[in-house]
C-alpha cells in the first residue's frame, strides 16, 4: 500500500487499512487519460458509465444536472478547436458535457401547477455541485470499466459557442466536459498537497501552508508557465505554487455571471 501513498503524496504520515479494498486502491490510483485509442466505446460501456454518473448523490434528491453525450467527431473537433491547447479532445471517441440544470425543476414545478421560487445563487451552487458529483462518479465508473477520462473545464471559456452547439436552453449551463475512451496510456498519478494543508481538524488552520509548499513543489516537475504574456516567459518551467499564483492573478471567465443572467439565473 505504501506505493499508493508515495505516488499521491511523496510520503505520508499515516497508514492505510490492510488489506486495502480494491475499490479504494483504484481511487488512490486514479489518473487522467490524455491519449486515446481509435476504438469506439461500445454502447453497453457508455450506458454503464452514465448509470454510474446517475448513481451520484444530489442535493435533496433534486437531480439538478444533465449530461449531453456526443460521438459526433465534428462537434468534438469544434470544441477542441475553440480551446486550442488540448489535442486529446479530438482523439476521444466520446465527449460528455456535464451541465447544471435548473430548467427541469422549473418544468416539473409548472406541471404540478406550482411556481418555481428557487432561482438564486444557492440554486446555481446546487446545480453546479450536482453536475460535479455526477462527473466525478462517472470518472470512477469509467476507470472501473477500463476506460479513461479527462475533465475539461475550458468549455466555460467558450460558453457562448459551446451552449448553442449543444442546444442548451435557458436554465442549463456547462459545468465541465469529459473526454471518454479507451486510453492509449494514462498519466502518472498527480501528487496532491499534504493532508496537513488540506484537512483541518475541528477548526480551520492554514498555518502549515507556507512551510509545506517548497516540499510539495519539489514533488512536481516544472510545468509550462501560465500566462507568459502577462507574467513573462519562464523557459525553465514553473513550480506548482508559482503557476497557481500566475493563474489566480489573472481574472478568468469574468463574463460568466453576466452570461448566466442572460440564461435565466438570478444569482442574487
Amino acid at each position: 500500500m505504501s506505493e499508493y501513498l508515495k505516488a499521491r503524496y511523496g510520503s505520508a504520515d499515516f497508514a492505510l487499512p490492510d488489506p486495502l479494498p480494491e475499490a479504494f486502491r483504484a481511487l488512490l490510483d486514479r489518473r487522467v487519460a490524455r491519449r486515446y485509442r481509435a476504438a469506439p466505446v461500445p454502447d453497453a460501456l457508455l450506458d454503464a458509465v452514465l448509470a454510474g454518473a446517475q448513481s451520484a448523490p444530489s442535493k435533496s434528491d433534486l437531480q439538478q444536472y444533465s449530461i449531453v453525450v456526443t460521438r459526433d467527431a465534428a462537434k468534438i473537433a469544434a470544441v477542441a478547436g475553440w480551446i486550442g491547447s488540448m489535442p486529446w479532445i479530438t482523439q476521444a471517441p466520446v465527449f460528455l458535457l456535464f451541465c447544471g440544470d435548473m430548467r427541469r425543476g422549473q418544468r416539473v414545478a409548472a406541471l404540478h401547477g406550482r411556481e418555481h421560487a428557487n432561482n438564486n445563487l444557492d440554486t446555481f451552487l446546487n446545480t453546479a455541485v450536482d453536475a460535479a458529483l455526477a462527473m466525478g462518479t462517472a470518472m470512477t465508473a469509467a476507470d472501473a470499466l477500463g476506460l479513461g477520462t479527462c475533465p475539461i473545464s475550458y468549455v466555460r471559456s467558450h460558453i457562448e459557442k459551446v451552449a448553442p452547439l449543444f442546444r442548451l436552453p435557458k436554465g442549463v449551463y456547462p459545468v465541465a466536459g469529459l473526454t471518454l475512451g479507451f486510453p492509449e496510456e494514462r498519466n502518472a498519478p498527480s501528487p496532491r498537497l499534504p493532508a496537513s494543508v488540506v484537512v483541518h481538524r475541528e477548526t480551520y488552520d492554514d498555518a502549515a501552508l507556507e512551510a509545506a509548499l517548497p516540499g510539495y513543489d519539489a514533488l512536481r516537475p516544472p510545468a509550462k508557465p501560465r500566462y507568459p504574456e502577462v507574467h513573462g516567459a519562464a523557459p525553465q518551467g514553473c513550480a506548482w505554487s508559482e503557476n497557481v499564483a500566475r493563474q489566480l492573478s489573472v481574472p478568468e471567465r469574468f463574463g460568466f455571471a453576466a452570461w448566466l443572467r442572460t440564461r435565466g439565473f438570478d444569482l442574487a
